[in-house]
């Protein structure tokens, strides 16, 4: 089976298992959004892709990985601009 680790996690919570929290964002607008929510936390921005090794990955543009750890709903919003599917 091949599934995100969102949809995973999705999975998990049906059946009463500790996951963390998180939310899926389909947007820039969504990503900032969702960071606010959370709160004051570090937030982890993940590309979701089906390939192992995907914090260690380079994007065609030059950046790199697929995980980053942000302090601010400001700097979420960035991550995923540079993580787009159709940069790597």
């Amino acid at each position: 089976m091949n599934i995100h680790e969102y949809q995973a996690r999705e999975l998990l919570q049906r059946f009463n298992v500790a996951t963390t929290r998180g939310k899926v964002a389909s947007t820039l607008d969504e990503a900032e959004q969702i960071a606010r929510e959370l709160g004051d936390v570090e937030i982890v921005v993940k590309a979701q892709i089906h390939a192992g090794g995907r914090g260690k990955g380079t994007f065609k543009h030059g950046f790199k990985g697929g995980v980053h750890v942000r302090k601010t709903p400001e700097e979420a919003r960035k991550s995923p601009q540079k993580c787009s599917a159709k940069s790597w």
